[in-house]
């Protein structure tokens, strides 16, 4: 084996060095990747809201979009160690309920356009934590009911 310096290993090829990103960013890489495969079908995960936790974990599919999440060499360098269902959701801070969203089978069917797949993940790197969604949501709801009422009146 020869030992070469960091210069000499750039000049020979691209050196992915570990990054900091995100949750967001992180997300939006993913979502990067998926597109980059414009056209491909992509396998689902079979079921994952009905897997016992553990074996929802090891859930993996060969051609998957979680597979090209773990091929992407930015993700990997970033801390993606494999393309298991829960590796995903723990590197991408993802619940459960979410990547089931992206992943699953009853979503979409055997198989998946890639494109698809990015949408939904573009949607969830722009998504606030879950609580400020409910309040968020909570919000428009109360100020349709109050204006309805007042409506009601006026009418």
């Amino acid at each position: 084996m020869e030992h070469r310096t960091h210069a000499e290993l750039e000049s020979l090829a691209a050196v992915i060095r570990p990054q900091k990103l995100t949750n967001k960013e992180l997300l939006g890489r993913w979502a990067l990747a998926l597109e980059r495969r414009k056209g491909a079908r992509l396998c689902t995960l079979r079921e994952t809201e009905y897997k016992p936790a553990k074996e929802r974990s090891a859930m993996r599919e060969d051609s998957s979009p979680l597979t090209v999440a773990f091929e992407d060499p930015v993700l990997r360098s970033a801390g993606l160690t494999s393309d298991r269902f829960g590796e995903a959701a723990r590197f991408f801070g993802l619940s459960h309920w979410q990547l089931h969203e992206v992943v699953c089978n009853c979503h979409f069917g055997e198989t998946v356009a890639a494109e698809a797949v990015a949408a939904r993940v573009r949607r969830l790197a722009g998504r606030t934590s879950s609580f400020a969604t409910f309040a968020y949501g909570y919000a428009i709801a109360v100020g349709l009911l109050a204006g309805t009422v007042l409506l009601s009146r006026v009418l």
